[in-house]
């Protein structure tokens, strides 16, 4: 029975490996569609109803120059923060939706300008966890 447990196990494993990758794809593509640019690296885990996310690489050239100047920084963070939560209740993320069978519900998200570094959590109305 124990072989049994640890296949199955083994296989539960690669399927929520598949499905946090698939969402990280996605994540990439809808911020590439909507923003310009993905993020260069997505890191996905799921947690109850939540989509985890921490990405890098995720500044254009164009952003990483206005940091020079300090005047800009506030304005970016804004953009890269309270706009893309807007933008997120504005055009669902639909495709997320059909891959983790729940309904979207809210994004909360940070971004460090200076390390190009941003979290974003994905609640959805239940549990999305294998």
């Amino acid at each position: 029975m124990s072989q049994i447990k640890r296949k199955l196990k083994r296989v539960t494993e690669i399927v929520s490996n598949k499905k946090t990758q698939q969402f990280a794809n996605l994540v990439r593509s809808y911020r590439k569609s909507y923003i310009g640019k993905g993020p260069e690296q997505v890191k996905v885990f799921f947690k109850d109803n939540w989509a985890v996310c921490h990405m890098s690489g995720s500044l254009s050239k164009v952003e990483n120059f206005y940091l020079r100047n300090k005047d800009f920084e506030s304005m970016l963070k804004y953009g890269r923060t309270e706009e893309i939560k807007e933008l997120y209740k504005q055009n669902p993320p639909v495709e997320m939706e059909e891959l983790v069978g729940a309904k979207f519900v809210k994004l909360f998200t940070d971004v460090n300008l200076e390390d190009d570094e941003v979290v974003s959590i994905f609640v959805f109305d239940r549990s999305i966890e294998e």
